[in-house]
């Protein structure tokens, strides 16, 4: 094998890919490169989370998969390619969707975490999870004809997905490749950045990506980076977590709270209307220093959601006035919800859209 004579390798860091075990969570349009570039590497034990069934309609960007084994299980098309690639790699399928019952008890046997999802709940439960067991996470996301890597791992002192992005966008603001489309050669590109992260990290050596998002623009052929640092405030890997188990990440995605108990929804317009007429109503927002710095609903009360347990009996007298509880999009704000609920508070709404949808409310 010709990268045995790197310096950077040799024979020690072929043994410690050889022992090494990655987890990919999905092997779609960025879990198929990856997942070959690693077999081909010599990572010793690649593990596979996908329930999905081999689609002739992905196989322009899919390239672990071809046209013998459309209709078969994705794990299976996997199997098979990846032995023929090198078949001392062991293959370790797991034909489930990854969910807050099981991602624990997956992801804690594996070394390196390669995110290869495409929706927002599942890129939040990985992160969640990762940030919980202190392993990395090389995240890695694409769209038409861009694309995003970065590296995710609070243990070693760098941010959390959840530093970067504190919430999801609101639903259908975003669409998926096979509503926007994807250009076939995109996820190869991406997908092999975290193939590169995820061999850097076994051998140590190298600048790894952590604390840095890389951006690609297929059409202008261009790379920038931007500086992600680790949040004070993030509500899994901050200084106070207010997250500490896995939660509902489908409702948390759809702007609903962590538990399955829903919580009344108050609209902007309804908000400005009861703030015209002076109602009575206490409206608390559990977004960061930095955010109310940059603007804030006009008298609304600051208590960080990773402080609010430790600040409950500031509100004590609040326990059945109305409260309104607001962040950027809806998602902390539910938690909150869930929070004071949970503390005896009788009378407690969820701003619809939170900030954002107050900044772009019609007059």
């Amino acid at each position: 094998m010709r990268q045995v004579i790197l310096a950077e390798i040799g024979e020690e860091g072929q043994k410690r890919l050889l022992s090494s075990r990655v987890l990919l969570v999905g092997a779609g349009g960025l879990g198929s490169p990856a997942a070959l570039y690693l077999a081909a590497a010599g990572v010793g034990t690649l593990g596979i989370v996908d329930s999905d069934v081999v689609d002739a309609t992905n196989l322009h960007r899919q390239i672990l998969h071809g046209t013998s084994t459309v209709g078969i299980p994705k794990l299976e098309s996997a199997r098979q390619r990846l032995a023929e690639t090198n078949p001392d790699t062991r293959v370790e399928p797991y034909e489930t969707r990854l969910d807050s019952s099981n991602a624990l008890e997956i992801i804690k046997k594996y070394d390196i975490v390669i995110d290869g999802t495409d929706n927002f709940p599942t890129r939040y439960l990985v992160n969640d999870a990762c940030v919980f067991l202190r392993k990395p996470n090389v995240y890695g996301a694409i769209q038409q004809f861009e694309g995003q890597a970065s590296l995710f791992h609070p243990a070693a002192g760098g941010p959390c997905y959840r530093c970067l992005f504190p919430e999801p966008p609101p639903p259908g603001l975003v669409p998926s490749c096979a509503e926007a489309g994807v250009l076939g050669v995109l996820p190869g590109i991406i997908g092999l950045i975290q193939a590169t992260e995820a061999v850097k990290l076994i051998i140590g050596a190298g600048r790894p990506l952590m604390g840095r998002l890389l951006m690609y623009d297929a059409m202008e052929m261009s790379f920038r980076e931007v500086r992600v640092r680790r949040n004070p405030d993030c509500p899994v890997c901050g200084e106070n977590p207010s997250i500490t188990t896995l939660i509902d990440y489908e409702g948390f995605c759809r702007g609903g709270c962590s538990t399955v108990a829903p919580f009344k929804e108050v609209t902007v317009s309804d908000l400005a209307a009861r703030m015209a007429t002076r109602d009575n109503f206490v409206l608390i927002d559990v977004r960061n220093d930095d955010e109310y710095s940059a603007g804030a609903i006009e008298g609304s009360r600051l208590i960080p959601l990773p402080v609010l347990k430790s600040r409950l009996g500031e509100l004590e007298d609040l326990k059945h006035a109305e409260v309104i509880v607001h962040c950027k999009m809806g998602g902390r704000s539910a938690q909150a919800c869930q929070i004071l609920a949970d503390s005896g508070f009788t009378n407690v709404s969820n701003l619809k859209g939170g900030y954002m949808a107050w900044v772009g409310r019609k007059p």
